[in-house]
């Protein structure tokens, strides 16, 4: 597949430049004389039978209701919260209102002060009687029961002015209310009768029994009882999500009455809240759930899940779709990140014209973008690519791991049967802690290597996150490990791995020299004895294993050698 027009013509090459492609040779694929002859064989029937085979799919994958999906555990299901479970951690029984603001309204008990000054002197305070009215000395009784502050204020100062029509001044306050007592009772903690005043939220006589019964209690089904009706319906996911709440004026011996929890679904995956969701009726839109759940950006899927009168139902949604979708009592929805990026971003390194950084299609190849890379064509080792790859580098690493836990378990742990054979296992111990110590303290590098042996590159299919080296031209041979000087010299046509080694001063004691490799800068590692050295190669030199336990020396040697390929690094032991 070709890379956009865009890109092309974006990375169009330089004039006298070289394009790195033409060192890139396509992955082998079936040819069409093979592809017919694979239809052909496809269509004979089975056991030697000339019948036709139905080869027509059996589901349109291709729509959105199909695909994996990571599903929770029913008993994950289960043990979901309900929206609002911490509501009742806000502490609401923390402070009791005073009871004055400006809709309370006045009932027997509660005090009134009155000041008059002018024509007439009046500084009493008042209580209201089981009438509801208040005496005023000169005046007479005023029904004030069931007024706010304001109309109070308007009553107390026309009643004082039909008597005293000039020259006076008046001024009423309420003074302190009748705390009253509202029993709290259905599926809360702790039901019983509680205290408080008048203008109290029903959250501060909840908060008081403990809360909803986080399993059984309804948050959107609280009634108010006043002499056996109804006096207000509560909803608290109104107050949960928008911060509204009914506020009637409690009288004594009210009943705040939790009902059992209704119809619920639950909500998990990418969303910001996941909880049992309460229904009011039997059934929500799928926009009614997004707004209750508050997804995560990236959010692209649903998976509804639930039982239906024809049986059990599975369907899978994208987004926009979801909106329109009935989600009923029982279901599951689980919203998922689940739309991968039409794009990989990867790196260039190394020796080349323009950006290093480039956008390309999923499925772009290596063969492909490097024909748009323009290199300069007589300082550019394009035989040398390779690609360096997290999930290469993850691979490594476990495989290191894996060898190094294998060690561990192969040679520790055995009981020693003599005093002697017991100090050589101490010491034997001690070498392969040391060993593995460092060992693990290595990084592979990831460098997957594209380059084959006939001087072609891999066309391999490229993955976001790679870093594509194409190395300058490089004259040196790199000389480390176990040789006495461990140096850089310039390569020289028609020298040996072994003549480069004496030229650096031989080998160390510890030296392994049946152990030498050689690593070409596209990182192929070979055996010494297979290598055709070239400029730009490192001979690496490994340590021998310092033990003379022969199995022990040759399982060091292979995590040595291993280590080697995964890093350009010759151990030091």
């Amino acid at each position: 597949m070709k890379l956009s027009a865009a890109l092309v013509a974006s990375l169009c090459l330089l004039p006298g430049l070289a394009s790195a492609q033409n060192f890139v040779q396509p992955s082998t694929g079936m040819s069409q004389s093979e592809s017919e002859s694979s239809s052909a064989s496809q269509g004979s029937g089975s056991n030697g039978q000339g019948g036709e085979v139905d080869a027509s799919p059996r589901a349109n994958w291709d729509n959105a209701n199909y695909g994996p999906v990571a599903n929770p555990s029913r008993t994950q299901l289960d043990e979901l919260p309900p929206f609002g479970s911490n509501l009742f951690e806000g502490g609401f029984r923390g402070t009791m209102a005073d009871g004055l603001n400006a809709s309370y309204q006045i009932k027997p008990g509660d005090q009134i002060t009155l000041r008059a000054w002018g024509a007439v002197e009046i500084d009493r305070t008042m209580p209201v009687d089981a009438q509801g009215n208040v005496f005023i000395p000169s005046i007479g009784p005023i029904s004030v029961q069931g007024m706010n502050s304001q109309q109070l204020d308007a009553e107390m100062r026309q009643a004082i002015k039909n008597v005293y029509p000039q020259d006076v001044e008046v001024y009423t306050n309420l003074q302190g209310v009748q705390p009253v007592g509202v029993f709290v009772s259905g599926y809360v903690e702790n039901p019983g009768r509680y205290a408080g005043t008048p203008s109290d939220s029903v959250l501060y006589f909840l908060d008081q029994a403990g809360g909803i019964d986080q399993d059984l209690g309804s948050y959107r089904q609280i009634r108010v009882e006043r002499n056996g009706r109804t006096v207000s319906t509560i909803d608290l996911y109104d107050f949960l999500l928008e911060g509204d709440i009914p506020r009637p004026q409690f009288k004594d011996g009210d009943t705040i009455v939790v009902e059992e929890r209704g119809p619920s679904i639950a909500v998990t995956g990418d969303v910001k809240r996941e909880y049992r969701y309460e229904l009011q009726g039997q059934q929500l839109s799928g926009a009614d759930v997004k707004r209750l759940a508050r997804l995560n950006s990236g959010v692209s899927h649903v998976l509804l899940r639930g039982d239906r009168a024809g049986g059990p139902m599975a369907e899978y949604f994208a987004l926009d779709e979801f909106n329109g979708q009935t989600v009923q009592s029982g279901d599951e929805v689980l919203f998922s990140s689940d739309k991968r990026a039409e794009t990989i971003v990867v790196e260039l390194q190394g020796s080349f014209h323009g950006p290093s950084r480039y956008a390309l299609p999923r499925n772009a190849r290596l063969g492909e973008f490097l024909d748009a890379i323009s290199v300069p064509k007589d300082m550019t080792s394009v035989r040398d690519i390779s690609i360096l790859r997290e999930s290469v580098k993850e691979q490594q690493q476990e495989a290191l791991d894996k060898s190094l836990r294998r060690l561990q378990t192969t040679y520790l742990g055995y009981p020693a049967r003599t005093a002697e054979e017991g100090k050589i296992q101490v010491q034997q111990a001690q070498l392969i802690e040391q060993f593995v110590q460092k060992a693990r303290q290595v990084e592979p590098s990831g460098q997957l290597v594209v380059a084959r042996g006939n001087s072609n590159i891999a066309n391999v299919r490229l993955q976001d996150g790679d870093v594509i080296n194409i190395p300058e031209t490089n004259d040196a041979v790199l000389l480390s490990g176990e040789v006495t000087m461990p140096q850089a010299v310039v390569y020289t046509p028609g020298m040996s791995v072994e003549d480069y080694i004496e030229q650096a001063g031989g080998f160390t004691p510890r030296a392994d020299d049946d152990q030498i490799l050689v690593a070409h800068r596209n990182g192929a590692v070979i055996p010494a004895d297979d290598a055709r050295l070239r400029a730009g190669d490192e001979i690496i030199v490994l340590p021998a294993a310092p033990t003379s336990n022969l199995e022990l020396g040759k399982s060091i040697t292979q995590i040595l050698y291993q280590i080697a390929v995964a890093t350009k690094v010759a151990l030091d032991l």
